[in-house]
């Protein structure tokens, strides 16, 4: 069966095909947006949801000052030079344009983070804050029945079982259980939160006041459907139409059956990229790095790029340095499926904690970025891979550690050693025995860490130097909100590998987000946005939301070019 045909195919339900798609569609085009998997949102539905996009209006009226030289400066400093750096500017000179455009067009409602710094705030032109955006809360009852098309966010990221709570609710929790009458404050702030999600479980599987990633998600599949999108998930792409050297359509197949759709204005590639491409992804990373990625699988057969390549268009050299990194812990959820825990903000940067390598020692600045502690890893080789999360019984009460949460009671840890996930030890000795390191060398580094931590320094790595490094740890420790002594038994641990949130590595594209083929010259009708198209950042990770910024940018600038081509 033939399709009578669409305007614009739009292949991908991440951040950057919703968006391309709501571009498109607000702009009067017919779009058709396939996803592979049941449910749309991809690994923007259970991210951070930060948005990285300088200069953008939203931090000008909130007094936060920015500039297209102090931008230009600050990625210069933290990403590698490139031959082709027409897309980065496009992305500098036309990101608030686009932010703008979704704001008047689309559903989608932001709002600058101030107090989040660049994460190289020593680096010339950056800022504490601003640049970034996140989504404002999302009421997903304004979905109706496609809420459950929505994919949720990491379970381990939910509070009894299905309520999501913003970052500026942590501390609030955080001091009611401590002690509740000692913050009456937070005690009824904290009571809002438990009342309100149980009136919305009344009525859904799963809270309703969406924040972060699913937030962004649900703001972006809202807009599509109120623009008219027509959405079909559970679809595989089987390859490209192209006539005359054109993309036209695609062969599709949903439930057991083909179908072949045409598209007069072309495609937009927005899969996700090459993290589950086997194949691909071993062009771009280290072999040390593994397969391990935090990023959702889009169950496709074929992705982006794959596609892509049978039509002439070509994709990034091959640079070991393309993947965007995070600490990653691995373990297996109730319902056998595995997982991945990533190590972003919740633990790494908190006071009484430290990374060790097989041999028992400190490889890295635990508060750098969760790029940069991986990028260490790599450089240690393979004593760093695995690594170790070690902390005590005061810290894993406080903060938690990967998979636990604050406050956990010892039944409720207990599985997790059960598991093997989590390693326990009465005395750090005890610790070095189980995890396989030599318990002297354990012993010497907590010891040295300590001497530091109990004045608030660490002088072997500098723990706590910087605005970024102290907004990961806790504004309550003092004189360091990064360092305190591991010294309370039992002590605890968790093994951590380099997993990819996504590559930096993908579709050779021009400024107006057009693939291009193996002489550089665009492909007609076909566009690449997200983490389909090769990154601005060629591989580096200078603030949060580098990835969902370009999304959402060139995910317009692909709309909108294809709806007017």
């Amino acid at each position: 069966m033939t399709d009578p045909g669409f305007d614009l195919i739009v292949i991908g339900a991440g951040a950057a095909g919703l968006t391309a798609a709501a571009a498109a569609a607000a702009e009067g085009r017919r779009v058709l947006l396939l996803e592979s998997s049941p449910l749309v949102g991809g690994t923007t539905a259970i991210s951070g949801g930060m948005v990285w996009v300088p200069l953008n209006h939203k931090m000008a009226e909130a007094g936060g000052p920015d500039s297209l030289e102090a931008a230009r400066s600050y990625l210069a400093h933290t990403v590698p030079p490139s031959d082709d750096r027409a897309p980065l500017e496009a992305f500098l000179t036309q990101g608030d344009a686009a932010i703008r455009f979704l704001e008047a067009k689309t559903a989608l409602r932001l709002r600058p983070v101030m107090a989040y710094p660049d994460y190289y705030p020593d680096a010339p032109g950056a800022t504490a804050g601003g640049r970034v955006l996140e989504p404002m809360p999302f009421d997903a009852r304004t979905l109706g029945g496609a809420f459950a098309l929505l994919r949720p966010p990491l379970p381990e990221f939910l509070l009894f079982g299905g309520m999501m709570v913003h970052r500026s609710d942590i501390p609030h929790l955080r001091r009611v259980a401590r002690s509740p009458l000692r913050s009456p404050a937070s005690a009824w702030h904290v009571g809002r939160l438990l009342v309100r999600h149980a009136f919305e479980r009344l009525h859904a599987s799963r809270g309703t006041t969406l924040h972060l990633g699913n937030a962004l998600a649900g703001w972006l599949f809202k807009s599509v459907l109120d623009l008219g999108v027509q959405v079909r998930t559970a679809t595989q792409v089987l390859r490209l139409l192209a006539e005359g050297g054109r993309v036209v359509g695609a062969e599709i197949e949903s439930a057991g059956r083909r179908e072949t759709v045409r598209a007069a204005r072309g495609v937009i590639l927005a899969s996700g990229g090459l993290s589950h491409d086997a194949a691909l992804r071993a062009h771009y990373v280290p072999a040390a790095a593994g397969a391990l990625s935090a990023a959702v699988n889009p169950q496709a057969e074929r992705g982006g790029a794959s596609l892509a390549l049978e039509v002439g268009a070509r994709t990034s050299r091959g640079v070991a340095r393309q993947g965007f990194w995070v600490p990653g812990s691995t373990f297996r959820r109730r319902d056998g499926s595995e997982a991945v825990f990533p190590h972003t903000v919740t633990d790494r940067g908190k006071p009484g904690l430290i990374a060790v390598d097989r041999r028992g020692r400190r490889f890295v600045n635990e508060a750098l970025s969760y790029h940069e502690f991986v990028k260490a890893q790599l450089r240690a080789g393979a004593d760093a891979i695995p690594a170790f999360l070690v902390c005590d019984r005061h810290f894993l009460w406080k903060y938690g550690l990967g998979c636990i949460r604050p406050f956990a009671l010892a039944r409720t840890v207990a599985p997790w050693v059960a598991s093997g996930y989590l390693w326990r030890a009465e005395t750090l000795a005890g610790l070095a025995q189980v995890l396989g390191v030599p318990a002297a060398a354990l012993d010497t580094t907590v010891a040295t860490f300590n001497v530091d931590a109990r004045h608030g320094v660490d002088s072997q790595f500098g723990r706590g130097r910087d605005i970024y490094q102290r907004h990961l740890g806790d504004a309550d420790q003092r004189p360091n909100p990064c360092v305190a002594p591991i010294e309370v038994a039992p002590f605890y641990a968790v093994a951590v590998r380099p997993a990819d949130l996504g590559m930096a590595a993908g579709l050779v594209t021009d400024a107006s987000a057009r693939v291009l083929d193996a002489a550089g010259v665009p492909i007609p009708g076909l566009y690449a946005c997200g983490n389909d198209m090769q990154s601005v950042m060629d591989g580096a990770y200078p603030g949060p939301g580098i990835t969902l910024g370009p999304a959402l940018v060139f995910g317009v600038i692909a709309g909108r070019g294809a709806a007017s081509s």
